[in-house]
């Protein structure tokens, strides 16, 4: 058994494409997913399952979410190695004194070139920060991610890719739980 982290894009947010997490563990294990796990109520999904691909697993998880539920709901799938990167590869972490309250990771449906730091135009939005690290985009907020325009809508529009951001307590949580299966 494969373990994958389907992270789900813009579930009960605002009162919008409202789930209920156990009732999106039932309807994924009915096709066939196995030790379904969530964590909070943004769509953090655990599966185990034999396929391999992650893209397919997105997909079924994507297509099973319209039917049972009527939600267009993007879905980006993770592994535990692109977990490790994030505390890896994150040169926010190296900084002393970082806040991580203001860090989060932008995970990506596809690998990112490394230049596509220059399409995102980022210094138009200083003092806030971001790189790039295959599908992932490091970014460190100065005052919030609520109060930027640089944002998953905007990564989405720039890059043409599926985009979902989570803070960096979550990453963090998430890491342990796979660490935990």
């Amino acid at each position: 058994m494969i373990t994958h982290l389907a992270l789900l894009r813009g579930i009960n947010v605002s009162g919008h494409s409202m789930i209920k997490m156990d009732a999106l563990k039932k309807a994924l294990e009915n096709i066939g997913f196995q030790n379904v796990e969530t964590y909070i109520q943004s769509g953090n999904v655990f599966v185990d399952t034999e396929e391999e691909s992650a893209s397919k697993v997105g997909f079924q998880i994507k297509q099973e979410i319209f039917k049972v539920f009527g939600h267009e709901v993007p879905v980006v799938v993770v592994d535990k190695n692109d977990l490790l990167a994030c505390f890896s590869n994150n040169s926010f972490l190296k900084e002393k004194e970082v806040d991580t309250k203001k860090l989060y990771v932008a995970f990506i449906s596809t690998v990112l070139r490394s230049d596509s730091i220059n399409d995102l135009k980022i210094s138009q939005f200083k003092p806030d920060e971001a790189s790039i690290d295959g599908n992932k985009i490091f970014i460190k907020y100065a005052v919030g991610a609520g109060k930027t325009r640089f944002d998953q809508k905007y990564i989405e529009k720039k890059l043409n890719v599926t985009a979902t951001v989570r803070n960096w307590n979550t990453v963090t949580q998430l890491l342990k739980m796979y660490e935990e299966r």
